[in-house]
């Protein structure tokens, strides 16, 4: 199990009498309170929001900032800004809200069940997400799956707001802005390859070794510049001396841009298990050299304690308790 990238440990966990300070001072209304000013970014529009007057906002303000006994915002001319442990704990109250709504929505059921949020970009939800879940369905009868299909920006932002229990995902090359890498946890589960396809009639099709400089020449259906394929093969272009050609679409689905190719719109690349689990009629792969490399995925989750959940996830990942 690996923190991202090599920070100093996470400050140690506040003593039993301070906790027991903050515990009878917060309540739930200053955690909403603290999301809405951060979305609002002022007392005025976080004050229509939750429908209460700004000298009230304000002393809710100053209640929560003499609990922690921090200052959570700073004020200016524009409005209200988090500082630098201000934005921490805004990120704090907002996973702590998610959580409660989960909590209610697996107690209010009738019958009761576990309720499992996964977020995965599409590669991943299409082409291993459903043995994943097979294996969940075998180990929880009772239990109820949401899962999220997105980029991975948006996925890490949905895990550290506390929407999200746990990522199957690409590494991220870069975390977004105001992420905190000691908060994240990963581990590899394997390693994911990629073809390169071209429509069934195309002459790189039949050819027995293609080069990426032939590659550059030709119309290219490409993933989001985000996305880990798209970045693996820029890298390899590079390397082979060659400028990455300029796709003529964008899209982040591998199914959707298998079946561009097979309507002879360009090449692309996609996951080699998409194109196994699929017919995929009117596609060829190219025996392109070298190939593009291996990419690894993984299982990202906060590095709170590990909960029923996530452990339940982790069984069925095989992974160890």
């Amino acid at each position: 199990m690996k923190a991202f990238g090599d920070h100093p440990s996470p400050p140690a966990d506040a003593t039993p009498e301070a906790l027991r300070r903050l515990l009878a001072r917060l309540r739930f209304r200053h955690l909403q309170l603290l999301v809405a000013l951060e979305r609002g970014g002022s007392l005025r529009a976080a004050a229509g929001m939750l429908n209460l007057t700004q000298p009230a906002l304000s002393k809710a303000l100053g209640e929560v900032e003499s609990a922690f006994g921090l200052l959570l915002f700073t004020r200016g001319a524009r409005g209200l800004t988090p500082t630098t442990q201000g934005a921490l704990v805004v990120q704090g109250a907002a996973r702590l809200m998610a959580e409660l709504a989960h909590l209610q929505a697996e107690a209010s059921a009738e019958p009761a069940f576990t309720l499992l949020r996964i977020g995965a970009p599409p590669f991943v939800a299409q082409g291993y997400f459903p043995q994943t879940m097979a294996r969940l369905a075998q180990l929880e009868p009772r239990l109820r799956v949401k899962l999220m299909e997105e980029r991975v920006p948006m996925l890490l932002q949905a895990l550290a707001e506390g929407r999200l229990d746990a990522l199957l995902t690409s590494f991220p090359a870069d975390l977004p802005a105001g992420m905190d890498a000691r908060e994240l946890r990963h581990e590899k589960l394997f390693d994911a390859e990629f073809d390169v396809i071209a429509p069934a009639g195309h002459p790189l099709a039949r050819a027995r070794r293609v080069g990426w400089a032939q590659l550059a020449q030709e119309r290219w259906i490409m993933p989001a510049r985000i996305s880990m394929v798209q970045r693996m093969m820029e890298e390899v272009f590079r390397r082979e001396g060659v400028m990455p050609p300029v796709p003529v679409i964008e899209s982040t689905s591998p199914v959707t841009n298998l079946r561009l190719v097979a309507a002879g719109l360009g090449l692309s690349a996609v996951p080699r298990a998409t194109l196994d689990a699929t017919a995929a009629e009117g596609v060829r792969r190219v025996r392109v050299q070298p190939p593009i490399p291996p990419g690894p995925v993984g299982l990202i989750f906060r590095a709170a304690p590990v909960g029923d959940r996530l452990a339940l996830l982790r069984r069925a990942l095989d992974l160890p308790a």
